[in-house]
């Protein structure tokens, strides 16, 4: 099992309904969907630009994670938020896995049903990151 797969899982275990992980190509300014749990609707593959917006400010700059608990929080974020909404999701996390000089490698996606992250579960779902941040960092770096 991939660190991939294994925060998959834990993340799952807490209520995670879609997980992916896009990793940041800052130098060629790409953007890369690594890992998903629904190939189908986000499968693995090409490049998408980094586009330098207000979420990009927050996850990327400023290394917060990003967090919306209605479709309202994040359409205006998602240029795929109607296909989100059509899979019953309605809250989503962008949380930045930050590396060795200080930049983000990657963001680790999570959406789940609205309203599903409270203080509580956010504060669980950056504690799986924490507890596999070197593994995350070597394989999304």
């Amino acid at each position: 099992m991939t660190v991939l797969d294994q925060v998959h899982t834990e993340c799952a275990a807490l209520g995670i309904r879609l997980f992916t992980v896009t990793t940041h190509d800052h130098a060629a300014g790409l953007a890369r969907r690594s890992y998903t749990s629904h190939p189908a609707e986000y499968p693995v593959q090409g490049t998408k630009p980094l586009t330098r917006d207000a979420w990009y400010d927050q996850c990327i700059v400023r290394l917060e994670p990003f967090v919306a608990n209605t479709p309202e929080g994040f359409r205006a974020q998602f240029f795929d938020h109607a296909l989100i909404e059509s899979l019953g999701l309605g809250s989503a996390v962008n949380l930045p896995v930050i590396g060795r000089e200080g930049r983000v490698v990657a963001t680790v996606n999570l959406l789940a049903e609205a309203g599903h992250f409270s203080a509580e579960r956010l504060a669980a779902y950056v504690g799986i990151l924490n507890r596999h941040h070197a593994e995350l960092v070597a394989a999304c770096g």
